[in-house]
C-alpha cells in the first residue's frame, strides 16, 4: 500500500534523540526550550510554547483567550475535530463558517457577512479559528481587518502549515492573529512523533498558555498569590493539564527542522508532477492562491462526478483495492453525530458538503518515488475511466 503520508526519518533524526536518552534529561530539560525557540526565529513570531499534541495547543490557546461559557468560537466546517473541540473543551459554545469554492479554506465572503448578521443579532464570536487546510494559508490580512472591526481573537490553526508562507512572511509569524498553532503528528511536515506548538507576539499569552500546559502550576513568584517560603516552594495558582512536550520529542523536532525547507520544496515537486499528469482529467486540483505558498501537507483532488461514470465510493474503494492509500480531509465536523446533536445539521455549509463529496486526498510525502507516484496516476485514470 502507498499511504497517503509518511514521516521522514534519517540517521541524524535518530542520532538527535539517541542523544537525549543518554543525557540526564528525558523529557523537562534544555531541549524543549531550544526547539521552542528555534520555530520562533523560524517563522518570526517572538514566543512559542510547545506541547505534547497540536489539540492540547489549541486547548490552551483558546483558554488563553478567555474562551468559555457564554461564549461563541467559530471555524471551518472542513478540518478535523480538534478545531472545534478545543471551544468545547472551554465551556464555549461553536459555530462554523462554510469555506471558499476554490481554496477551500474559510471563505472571507461567508466571514464577512455571518459578522454582520452576527452584529445585529448581538452574538459576535469571541474568536475565530481559520484553519490552514492542506497547508494553503487563509486570507489572514483581511479575517485581521475583520477581527480588529468586530473585535474577536484569532487563532490560526496551522496544524498543516509549518514552512508556508502568506505574502512572503512565514505562516506562524501572527501579523494578523493572537495565536498560531502547528502540528507535528507523523504525517505533517515535520514530526516529534507527537507534539504541537502555538506561537504569538503576546508575552502575557505565552505565559498563560506555559502555566496551563504544567497543572496551572508555578514557581515564579510573580505569579504566586503568596510569598515564596524558600527554594522548593511552587503553587497552584490555575486549573491546569499536563500538556507537556518531552524532550526526546523535542530533539527530534530540532532535527527536523533543520530539513524544514528541503522537505517542504520536495513536496512542491511531487506537486509540480501532479499538476502536469492530472491536468486532463475530470478533476478540480489544488488552487495556490497568489499571496501564498502553501506547505503542501495534503494533496486533495474533487472528483467532477457529472463528468465520470463512478461514484465517490466506487473510485474511493478501488484505489484502495489497488494498494493506493488515499483518504478523505475531512469529514464535515458540523455533521459528526457530537455536533448534531448540539442542533447542527446536514445542509448549513453547502460548499463544505459538497467539498466532502467529491475530495481524495492522494499520496503526498517527501520520499514518494517517481515511480509510485506514476503508479498513484496510472490507477486514478484507470478508476475514473471504468
Amino acid at each position: 500500500m502507498i499511504p497517503y503520508g509518511r514521516q521522514d526519518i534519517r540517521q541524524e533524526d535518530i542520532d538527535a534523540v539517541v542523544e537525549i536518552l543518554r543525557s540526564d534529561f528525558l523529557t523537562q530539560g534544555p531541549t524543549v526550550p531550544a526547539f521552542e525557540a528555534a520555530v520562533v526565529e523560524r517563522v518570526g513570531a517572538s514566543h512559542g510554547v510547545a506541547t505534547n499534541s497540536a489539540t492540547s495547543a489549541l486547548h490552551l490557546a483558546c483558554l488563553a483567550l478567555g474562551a468559555g461559557p457564554g461564549d461563541v468560537v467559530w471555524t471551518s466546517p472542513s478540518t478535523f475535530v480538534a478545531s472545534a473541540n478545543c471551544a468545547r473543551y472551554c465551556g464555549a459554545d461553536v459555530d462554523f463558517v462554510d469555506i471558499d469554492p476554490r481554496t477551500w479554506n474559510m471563505s472571507v465572503a461567508a466571514l464577512r457577512e455571518k459578522l454582520e448578521q452576527a452584529e445585529r443579532d448581538r452574538r459576535l464570536p469571541k474568536i475565530v479559528i481559520p484553519v490552514h487546510l492542506c497547508g494553503q494559508p487563509c486570507e489572514m490580512e483581511s479575517i485581521g481587518e475583520l477581527a480588529r472591526q468586530y473585535g474577536f481573537k484569532v487563532l490560526e490553526d496551522a496544524s498543516h502549515a509549518i514552512g508556508a508562507r502568506y505574502q512572503g512572511e512565514p505562516i506562524g509569524n501572527c501579523h494578523h492573529s493572537d495565536i498560531a498553532v502547528f502540528s507535528f503528528h507523523p504525517v505533517k511536515i515535520i514530526t516529534t512523533g507527537e507534539g504541537g506548538l502555538a506561537t504569538t507576539r503576546d508575552p502575557e499569552l505565552a505565559d498563560r498558555m506555559r502555566l496551563l500546559r504544567t497543572h496551572g502550576v508555578t514557581r515564579d513568584p510573580g505569579q504566586m498569590v503568596g510569598e515564596s517560603l524558600g527554594p522548593w516552594y511552587y503553587e497552584q495558582v490555575a486549573l491546569g493539564f499536563n500538556y507537556r512536550m518531552t524532550d526526546m520529542q523535542a530533539a527530534l523536532g530540532l532535527s527536523q527542522l533543520r530539513r524544514l525547507d528541503e522537505l517542504v520544496a520536495s513536496r512542491h515537486e511531487l506537486a509540480r508532477a501532479y499538476d502536469a499528469a492530472l491536468a486532463d482529467l475530470p478533476l478540480q486540483l489544488p488552487y495556490n492562491h497568489p499571496d501564498t505558498y502553501s506547505s503542501l501537507h495534503l494533496y486533495p483532488v474533487r472528483l467532477r462526478l457529472d463528468r465520470i461514470n463512478r461514484t465517490y465510493r466506487e473510485v474511493f474503494e478501488e484505489l484502495r483495492r489497488r494498494e493506493i492509500g488515499v483518504n478523505l480531509h475531512y469529514i464535515p465536523v458540523h455533521t459528526q453525530p457530537y455536533y448534531r446533536e448540539l442542533g447542527f445539521s446536514v445542509g448549513q455549509f453547502p460548499e463544505a458538503e459538497r467539498y466532502h463529496a467529491e475530495a481524495v486526498s492522494l499520496p503526498m510525502f517527501p520520499t514518494l518515488e517517481k515511480e509510485q507516484q506514476e503508479e498513484v496516476v496510472r490507477v486514478l485514470q484507470e478508476a475514473l475511466e471504468a
